[in-house]
């Protein structure tokens, strides 16, 4: 799976998700501070990924910045892309089963290694619910992603 990550800043966790991402067998595509040269503000860095996974070059994005909320307000504002910011592994399986997310968000200053593995674990293991009332909600953002672009 590809898989684009951006963080705002080149903190010690940034780096272990890369590496983490990696050792799971996944093909990532860095942004922000994690990329020499690129703009490392968290609203350009998680739009760029965010930008991957609705343009269809990434599978889906991890987005990381301070608290993590910035990060994922940006990457909402891209059509198509459903971010969860999460703390921890039930948040991020809930995401991902509930809610059909496609874009992980972290926050460099409350994910912990350990934690990080725990969130990870989750997210890649969880599927997207076939719940009818589930795809109706997740339909529903799309619709609401379909109006922005028209208006």
């Amino acid at each position: 799976m590809i898989i684009s990550v951006s963080s705002d800043m080149d903190e010690p966790v940034a780096r272990l998700l890369l590496a983490e991402l990696e050792k799971r067998g996944h093909e990532v595509r860095a942004h922000g501070a994690l990329r020499p040269g690129a703009d490392p503000q968290w609203a350009v860095c998680s739009e760029a990924a965010a930008r991957d996974v609705a343009d269809g070059v990434a599978d889906q994005a991890v987005v990381c910045c301070w608290t993590g909320t910035g990060a994922s307000i940006a990457a909402n504002k891209v059509p198509g892309v459903r971010a969860a910011l999460c703390t921890d592994a039930g948040t991020a399986d809930g995401a991902r089963r509930w809610n059909d997310a496609n874009v992980l968000a972290l926050s460099l200053r409350l994910t912990s290694g350990p934690l990080l593995t725990e969130i990870l674990d989750a997210w890649f293991a969880a599927e997207p619910s076939e719940d009818p009332e589930d795809r109706r909600n997740v339909a529903r953002v799309g619709r609401l992603d379909a109006a922005r672009k028209d208006s």
